[in-house]
């Protein structure tokens, strides 16, 4: 009974996540007939960042306050062997996604040995040592960061100075991170994930390697932060400290929540909200900071569940 009930649960669930798919898709795809490009495509590689931060706090029930390492590693790796060594721009996508998930690994065998409070605060720690490295090493030019990055041609064929070249580009990247992320969640390793998160004991007792699961999941969170990195440094054509300051690691946090702790598609909206107000409350000056306070605190009193968290409760469906 239980077998036949599972399924059809399941195709319940399917029908408003394709749906919520298709209006992410249509967003995405209209968008620039009524945004500016540029904003959209931040949009989307602080989006893929935020989900790849949910999959690790929203799946794992691990929070992290180091996040921005793998986001500025990353983009310093692809300006870096983009500029320098004149890597193709797939290459340079690729050697800093890389790059972001052998800090991972590294990061991850440290970290992952502790819970709670404590991971978050090993984790803060070593995001500090990274940026105090990358703010006195020569080849991220300190304060300047790697300007002048060049685009390139993608597959030595496709122009990404055009601005509407980048745009699908970027388009294809988050599309892609994002499918690998809904995949993994609904996957076997997912179930698992969600286990953890709920009972690690019982996982442990059920015979799971919880560490080696906890570690895959960090080490793959941290690769998609990295591969969000890349594709923003080349967007902007800029590698700069600021991605990988301790405060990028809390506005990751921000957007999550603002969106919805565990959901699918509420990073993708939290990551639209705090960039939007960022983009469009900047003439208020450092009264911005004040109106984002307050923006929170109301989407934390009247949405408890984030936006979409709230909304999959009034329709009953996960999302």
């Amino acid at each position: 009974m239980a077998a036949a009930v599972l399924p059809a649960q399941r195709r319940a669930e399917i029908g408003p996540q394709r749906l919520a798919f298709a209006v992410m898709l249509a967003f995405f795809v209209l968008g620039p007939l009524a945004m500016y490009p540029v904003f959209l495509m931040k949009v989307m590689c602080f989006a893929l960042f935020a989900c790849a931060f949910n999959l690790l706090i929203g799946f794992v029930g691990l929070l992290s306050f180091g996040h921005a390492m793998f986001l500025g590693t990353a983009g310093y790796v692809c300006a870096y062997t983009a500029k320098v060594w004149g890597l193709t721009p797939e290459l340079a996508i690729l050697a800093g996604t890389a790059a972001a998930g052998v800090l991972g690994i590294v990061t991850g065998l440290l970290a992952i040995r502790r819970q709670g409070i404590y991971f978050a605060m090993i984790t803060l720690a070593l995001a500090q040592m990274i940026y105090f490295f990358y703010l006195q090493t020569p080849f991220t030019g300190g304060e300047d960061g790697i300007q002048a990055v060049p685009r390139g041609k993608l597959f030595g064929l496709i122009d990404l100075s055009n601005v509407w070249a980048m745009y699908a580009t970027v388009l294809a990247i988050f599309l892609g991170g994002f499918l690998l992320i809904y995949r993994t969640i609904h996957s076997p390793f997912g179930q698992v994930l969600k286990a953890i998160r709920e009972n690690e004991a019982r996982a442990t007792s059920l015979g799971y390697d919880v560490d080696r699961y906890k570690l895959a999941a960090y080490v793959l969170s941290a690769t998609l932060s990295g591969l969000a990195g890349a594709t923003n440094a080349l967007v902007f054509q800029l590698a700069a400290l600021n991605n990988v300051h301790w405060g990028m690691s809390g506005e990751v946090v921000l957007m999550t929540l603002v969106g919805g702790l565990g959901t699918i598609y509420g990073p993708v909206v939290g990551a639209l909200v705090v960039l939007a107000m960022e983009n469009y409350l900047a003439t208020l000056g450092f009264w911005v900071t004040i109106a984002q306070g307050a923006i929170f605190v109301v989407c934390v009193l009247a949405f408890r569940r984030g936006i979409i968290g709230e909304l999959a409760r009034l329709i009953r469906k996960p999302l």
